[in-house]
């Protein structure tokens, strides 16, 4: 043996809302479908993808700096009701 371990590398993405760079799998993609920002807790939802941190305050964040109309580059504002309902989903079950 070469003493060499093969270590796979973690893709990086940054969150729409507070710009920080994470690893793929602690970010939750979200798609456009019909106007409206739907998460994507699979990842095979076809179309353009944002990643984001699975809590409001980045959200939040998104929202007021419109980001997620860059992301999908259309004109927005985007219907956030279904990611919002899912964030607070996650955030309940953390605690």
């Amino acid at each position: 043996m070469s003493g060499r371990t093969r270590v796979r590398a973690c893709p990086q993405r940054t969150c729409v809302g507070c710009r920080k760079r994470s690893d793929k799998p602690d970010l939750l993609r979200v798609v456009l479908s019909g106007g409206r920002c739907v998460p994507d807790l699979r990842g095979t939802l076809p179309g353009r993808g944002a990643y984001l941190h699975p809590m409001s305050i980045c959200l939040d964040q998104a929202v007021r700096r419109r980001a997620f109309n860059r992301a999908f580059r259309g004109p927005g504002p985007f219907d956030v009701t279904a990611l919002r309902r899912q964030m607070e989903q996650i955030e309940q079950a953390e605690t």
